[in-house]
């Protein structure tokens, strides 16, 4: 047999081999929680927050967990968007082959590698410099500045891949560098645009470790930014940890609706770049 002909199969059979254990965890994670939790789950969980004695395993649900999360998620993404737009704008103004562009997108793909518990640590030693207490606000400003490197990265490449010829069409018709890049390039990018955001807000919303230290935890709803806020995230994590089994099938209900919020997020970014995709040009 060919060498060339071996190596190929060898390769695709890898990426099979790949493709399968990928599917398969993912699978098998869906299916763990799925079986695990989909006894405890019931619209009390949704509706009602914990009542006195609920990691006792009495009644109550984690609705303070639920409406936490989207209020946090949504204030980061709005604070990590305000940051990561103008910030993949003025990138895309030095140009394809600036070395200080290049030396800004290796150290924003490095800041996005780190574990969002440091960026939860250092907020909690900012907290401690100005006496702040855990609260949605500090809670917002975790997320927010975790998840600010990958968006903006995010939104850089998408908008890197908008067509040259537009961007010299633009230039030939007398608009400037700026004028293109705000009213062309950013408008033909606004799919992919769209698509970063909500992938942003779906990580933002299932992350746990950043915000164990600058959000607390409450089982009430917060009505303002300086009260403490519960997460799904942290809400699983403390109800995996009491020594009761009927707790802790809540908690895999828990992750039923935080992977439900997730794959609505994921489908409806789908959704609305094949929506917003129409009005670009190829």
């Amino acid at each position: 047999m060919d060498r060339r002909i071996a190596e190929e199969r060898i390769f695709k059979g890898l990426m099979y081999l790949s493709l399968v254990i990928v599917l398969g965890s993912l699978f098998s994670l869906f299916a763990i929680v799925i079986i695990k939790g989909a006894s405890a789950l019931n619209i009390a969980m949704v509706t009602q927050i914990p009542q006195g004695g609920y990691y006792l395993g009495k009644e109550g649900g984690i609705l303070n967990a639920i409406v936490g999360s989207v209020y946090l998620a949504v204030g980061a993404i709005i604070l990590a968007t305000a940051i990561s737009l103008p910030s993949a704008w003025y990138l895309q103004t030095l140009g394809q082959r600036s070395r200080y562009a290049a030396n800004i997108r290796m150290m924003l793909d490095i800041a996005a590698g780190i574990p969002s518990i440091i960026y939860g640590a250092f907020i909690f030693l900012i907290m401690i410099q100005f006496h702040a207490r855990a609260s949605l606000l500090w809670g917002i400003i975790t997320v927010g500045v975790f998840i600010t490197p990958l968006l903006t990265r995010a939104i850089d490449e998408v908008m890197k891949t908008v067509p040259a010829k537009i961007k010299e069409a633009s230039y030939s018709l007398g608009a400037t560098r700026l004028q293109t890049i705000f009213q062309v390039v950013t408008r033909q990018a606004l799919p992919g645009i769209i698509t970063a955001v909500l992938v942003a807000f779906g990580r933002g919303i299932g992350d746990a470790a950043s915000v164990l230290f600058t959000a607390g935890y409450t089982d009430s709803i917060p009505t303002s930014l300086n009260d403490p806020v519960a997460t799904l995230p942290l809400a699983i994590f403390f109800q995996l940890g009491t020594p009761f089994p009927q707790v802790q099938e809540r908690a895999y209900a828990s992750g039923i609706i935080l992977l439900v919020i997730v794959l609505v997020i994921s489908v409806g970014s789908r959704y609305i770049a094949k929506k917003y995709i129409r009005y670009t040009i190829k």
